[in-house]
């Protein structure tokens, strides 16, 4: 600004960046607004789990359904924590002194931000208090477990010792040779032999999805042998059983697929519900801000 005064000039200069307005947040009062409004939702809540508790009546067997108690509380819940942004954003308005609706309205808003931050801090630390707790109650479960399992080998240690003495190691070898030896002929070998082969041949079908043909004719000659039936029966009974596990695949595959679309579902409305609340929780919050603006006194002056 500059005036020209009998040709002299004077002039005035502000720092550069300096602000126009001084900043008219309080943030002690938004703060309040905040601890407040978590407060008064817990205790609702904590009423509203009293109530609910006191309709169980197990013994007259009226107790209402999950579903009914589930809307229920839904609708408890989001009731509670829109009074609860409501009384914070009273208090929020009220404490810092502004007859402004702007600031009011931001004052409210900060309100709601830094009450569901306050929440969701709250709620997990809830939610890692207990899985501490439960992850100290399984540890302690294993390690009696462990204990018991330690005392029953210990007096099991003799009689198995004892077992272990009368088996022969080399019968043992012996045994497991002949029933992992394969590809000779089905007729000449062992029912060991033919059902380790068919095992073999069965997890190559399950794992890669079809086998060779010659795999196939080696697996038709080997069930044939084992159960003395006709080469074309054992192909027969291979191609049932095929098919039913084919079928069993699909509607397993089937399944998964309506079992994701119902969680992405699911994920969604759950999603939007919580959008929905936390605008309610804003409007609120802007509501109440708005009540608790002071009311600006017209000064009247006398000269």
């Amino acid at each position: 600004m500059q005036s020209q005064t009998t040709g002299a000039t004077y002039g005035s200069a502000a720092p550069e960046g300096a602000p126009s307005l001084p900043p008219r947040i309080s943030w002690g009062a938004v703060l309040a607004g905040g601890v407040v409004a978590v407060a008064v939702g817990t205790m609702l809540n904590i009423l509203g789990v009293a109530i609910g508790a006191s309709t169980v009546d197990a013994s007259a067997g009226s107790t209402p359904g999950a579903s009914s108690f589930g809307i229920g509380a839904g609708i408890w819940l989001l009731v509670a924590n829109l009074i609860g942004l409501a009384v914070g954003g009273y208090v929020a308005a009220r404490l810092s002194g502004t007859a402004d609706s702007t600031d009011s309205v931001l004052h409210g808003l900060s309100v709601w931000a830094i009450g569901f931050l306050l929440s969701a801090v709250l709620l997990g630390n809830v939610i890692a208090g207990t899985a501490s707790t439960a992850a100290q109650g399984g540890a302690s479960l294993l390690g009696g477990l462990a204990q018991g399992a330690g005392n029953a080998a210990s007096a099991a240690a003799g009689p198995a010792g004892q077992a272990m003495q009368q088996v022969d190691p080399k019968a043992l070898v012996d045994r497991a040779q002949a029933a992992l030896r394969t590809g000779g002929d089905p007729a000449q070998m062992g029912s060991d032999q033919r059902n380790a082969e068919i095992a073999r041949l069965l997890t190559r079908r399950v794992t890669d999805g079809n086998l060779p043909q010659g795999d196939r004719d080696r697996l038709n000659q080997l069930v044939a042998a084992e159960y003395n039936i006709a080469p074309e029966e054992a192909q027969r009974r291979l191609q049932q059983v095929e098919q039913q596990a084919t079928q069993t695949a699909q509607e397993a595959e089937r399944r998964a697929r309506e079992a994701a679309d119902a969680t992405a579902t699911a994920g969604a409305v759950a999603a939007y519900w919580v959008f929905a609340a936390m605008l309610l929780g804003a409007v609120a919050a802007v509501l109440g801000a708005r009540i608790g603006t002071r009311s600006a006194v017209a000064v009247r002056s006398y000269a």
